[in-house]
């Protein structure tokens, strides 16, 4: 029940086709899987047009000298957050209207047929969700959703954008590039007469349901993933790096009870040294060989 939709490559590292005897081995792993556990980081949706941070010559990190927000900053700041919020909000329609490509579908369908035991995503971009999955953790949160840092009261970010058009109806601000995030680049004069709403409940402030940079993962969201890490017989990493120590545990947790682990990621991850399998190949041109 995979759709084909044309990859959008822009964002993609170059890399080889599909090696045939790869594509076998990885039908063995995870034809050998029961209860099979998968990671899934921002190579997975590249190819959707969402850059990622560290991809060689085309992750953020290699075209700009520009990092994320650090948490610490944004709850400190408000000219920080005046910031963040500014270029979130340019940046938001052509950010919220992208779609799962081939990989994330794959991924669904092995959900329904009793495959997929359980999938942690790193990305924030609800891909994963629109294209269907269900037994599913977002361990760095979803941009789709805003939450007060006073209160906890939490509102759609689409609801938002309707509060930012409100108080700024006349305020207009070109891009300059497309970051990981959601967010675009803008100059500082630019962002300087933007108005950013508060809590419509407390009048605190207004934070993306996502882990920043420098913040950490709630130790209850951690140990629901530990619980079916446990449940698990082997563990497929699909574009991600690992070099985030909150995904890079479980790889941890998952050697230390000896599970076999596949890596589908263009480039070196922490955890070649130890894996089992590791392809160097799209996602979403590998993933949709293996029934």
């Amino acid at each position: 029940s995979v759709s084909r939709t044309s990859p959008n490559l822009a964002f993609v590292p170059a890399c080889l086709p599909p090696d045939p005897v790869q594509v076998e081995e990885l039908q063995h792993f995870v034809s050998n899987s029961k209860r099979l556990f998968v990671m899934t980081g921002a190579g997975i949706s590249t190819e959707s047009g969402i850059p990622d941070y560290r991809s060689e010559g085309v992750g953020l990190y290699a075209r700009t000298d520009r990092r994320p927000i650090q948490h610490a900053e944004f709850v400190r700041s408000a000219s920080a957050r005046q910031r963040y919020w500014a270029r979130n909000f340019v940046g938001w329609p052509q950010f919220s209207s992208h779609q799962p490509n081939t990989a994330h579908l794959v991924l669904r369908d092995w959900e329904k047929l009793g495959k997929l035991h359980w999938l942690v995503t790193q990305n924030v971009d609800a891909l994963h969700t629109k294209a269907g999955s269900q037994r599913m953790t977002e361990l760095h949160g979803c941009i789709h959703r805003v939450f007060c840092l006073a209160c906890g009261d939490q509102i759609l970010r689409s609801e938002l954008q309707e509060h930012f058009e409100a108080l700024n109806p006349t305020w207009k601000a070109e891009a300059f590039g497309v970051a990981p995030d959601g967010d675009v680049f803008l100059t500082d004069e630019q962002v300087h007469d933007f108005q950013v709403p508060a809590c419509r409940k407390c009048g605190g402030i207004l934070k993306p349901d996502v882990t920043f940079f420098g913040d950490t993962v709630s130790r209850e969201k951690v140990n629901f993933v530990h619980e079916r890490l446990a449940e698990s017989d082997s563990v497929l990493v699909a574009g991600s790096s690992m070099q985030v120590y909150s995904g890079y545990r479980f790889a941890l947790a998952a050697r230390e009870k000896q599970l076999p682990i596949a890596i589908l990621n263009i480039g070196p991850t922490r955890l070649d040294h130890f894996a089992s399998l590791k392809l160097n190949s799209r996602c979403g041109e590998l993933l949709p060989l293996i029934v």
